[in-house]
């Protein structure tokens, strides 16, 4: 079964860049869709980005322009680059994923939609 680890969580100032990994353990992210979602606290987890198996990518309204989502060449990592970090930015980020979803089905789709999830990592950006 697979198993998602995030890494790259941190601190930054706003402006600036941190890159999030999502390791799935070995499986191919092209039997998913994998996603990545933020929760601040006090607030429902949402969908910041997916890429699906044909490499189809969507993004929630709030990053387009400033996040991306791209795989690396052996398809197991899914990354998140975030460019022009903003303080209400600051949240926990999960990696998720599926195999069911398009990309632009599963950034609309609910948590209780994607099977497999990883722990979590903190991102935090100051004004």
């Amino acid at each position: 079964q697979v198993q998602l680890v995030e890494s790259g969580g941190g601190s930054v100032q706003s402006g600036g860049s941190l890159r999030l990994s999502c390791s799935l353990n070995g499986y191919t992210s092209r039997r998913y869709c994998v996603a990545w979602f933020r929760q601040i606290p006090g607030k429902e987890r949402e969908a910041v980005a997916t890429i699906d198996n044909r490499g189809d990518r969507d993004f929630a309204g709030f990053v387009k322009g400033r996040f991306t989502i791209s795989r690396n060449d052996a398809e197991t990592i899914v990354d998140l680059q975030m460019d022009n970090l903003r303080p209400e930015d600051t949240a926990m980020y999960y990696c998720a994923a599926d195999p069911r979803w398009s990309a632009r089905h599963g950034l609309r789709l609910g948590v209780g939609e994607f099977k497999h999830w990883g722990q979590g990592t903190q991102v935090t950006v100051s004004s």
